[in-house]
């Protein structure tokens, strides 16, 4: 048996031809979020571990099972590898004052790590890309956050996504459900699972998310948050669902909705699909007016949600977000050409074509065979004949055209020709 050390269980190499649709996916999702007025902010992989433990609650699956926690040996900090960027989000907020000149609209990429069982849609480091409305009061950004996410399923043209919405109401009507839902859960406690047992003494709400369907009968049941909420907070509900109506978003009131985070408020949201198994949720979020509070800032109002890229990337077919070939393919054989060779691929780039340099040596035969299976659009070559009179020899990789000679200085317009001849074609 092998003794290479191999990757982490559940963390995955992205290798480089499944990278290139990553950063294809990346390069949408930003000019996407840009276009709704989202800036990137970037904080740290490592936080304080008592920033979850208050933040996303003490009695959660994730603070209670999932957390990569340590001591740093030098100074005896307790540390954890995030498990999500919301919290992380407002820490900053906090710390650089970032809502002293009004609301503010970021957006963020990143791994996180939860440690759990590996499976399809489902790793131990995964990827996010999230957005966080920062300072607004209104059902008005909750309703946008939904709409811009409508907007990006048409743009990358994924079908079958539902929205659930669902609200919480204020953190008082929500303690006043917990003891409603404690005392309803203690009259059936002989027809709880042992997850349900645990949860009902320390996190009630959740039993409403078990996916066990022991518990079917007793969660269809349960009092309704939505029967408990008070004036304001059905008012906030309705305002989101009349712009979604006004826009035409179609939706679904789902009460068992409770999200697994305990910074939630109000409204709570996920997009959904039945094509990803188990892992249905593809992007989910809600309202979190107390989190700044609980991490020791000023209150304020936000809103945000999170999408797993790895689930993306498993919604879009094949061919989306395909690997990107370069224009030219440079070959060269011989000493003076490769000496040549470089200047020539710099100032190719300097006309902002993408170019990539044969390294290595190999011959003639062997290097166009690695031109071809490149996908360029275009092969440069230059050989010490080449190099000695000033010019390369230029051969269009797509189309039967014959190989021809340019000097040098003209070697940018005739790739140009090339390329731009076939995109007309195309």
């Amino acid at each position: 048996m092998s003794n290479a050390i191999q990757a982490v269980r559940g963390m995955n190499d992205i290798l480089p031809e499944e990278a290139e649709r990553w950063e294809g996916l990346e390069d949408a999702l930003r000019s996407w979020l840009r276009g709704y007025g989202y800036r990137n902010i970037r904080t740290p992989i490592l936080e304080q571990t008592g920033l979850f433990r208050r933040a996303i609650g003490e009695a959660t699956d994730i603070v209670e099972r999932e957390m990569y926690s340590f001591v740093d040996e030098l100074n005896g900090e307790q540390l954890t590898l995030r498990p999500e960027a919301t919290a992380s989000t407002v820490r900053a907020a906090v710390q650089h004052s970032l809502l002293y000149s009004g609301p503010q609209r970021y957006y963020y990429f990143g791994p996180m790590f939860r440690h759990e069982r590996p499976q399809k849609g489902r790793f131990r480091q995964f990827h996010q890309v999230g957005a966080e409305a920062l300072g607004f009061p209104g059902p008005d950004v909750d309703a946008e956050m939904l709409l811009m996410c409508a907007r990006l399923w048409n743009d990358l043209g994924l079908e079958g996504l539902r929205l659930e919405l669902n609200s919480l109401g204020s953190a008082e009507e929500r303690a006043i459900y917990r003891g409603v839902l404690v005392d309803y859960l203690k009259a059936r406690e002989g027809e709880l699972d042992q997850d349900s047992l645990r949860r009902m003494h320390t996190n009630p709400l959740r039993v409403l998310d078990s996916k066990n369907p022991v518990m079917a009968g007793v969660i269809a049941d349960a009092p309704q948050m939505l029967d408990h909420l008070g004036r304001e907070s059905l008012a906030h509900f309705e305002g989101v669902q009349r712009i979604l109506k006004d826009s035409g978003i179609a939706y679904r009131i789902n009460p068992r909705l409770v999200r697994g985070l305990d910074y939630y408020n109000l409204t709570v949201f996920e997009w959904v699909t039945d094509k990803l198994g188990a892992q249905g949720t593809v992007c989910a979020g809600g309202r979190y007016d107390g989190l700044f509070e609980q991490i020791g800032g000023k209150r304020q109002p936000a809103c945000g949600w999170a999408m797993g890229i790895e689930r993306l990337l498993s919604l879009l077919e094949a061919d989306v977000m395909s690997p990107q070939a370069p224009d030219v393919y440079l070959v060269n054989q011989g000493e003076e050409a490769a000496r040549l060779a470089h200047r020539v691929a710099e100032s190719l780039r300097d006309y902002g074509f993408s170019v990539v340099h044969h390294c290595g040596g190999g011959s003639f035969k062997s290097q166009m065979k690695r031109a071809d299976a490149s996908g360029a659009a275009v092969a440069v070559i230059v050989g010490d004949e080449e190099a000695r009179a000033g010019e390369a020899s230029i051969k269009p990789l797509r189309e039967a055209v014959d190989q021809a000679r340019v000097r040098l200085d003209d070697l940018p317009e005739a790739v140009a020709d090339i390329l731009y001849s076939e995109e007309r074609e195309v």
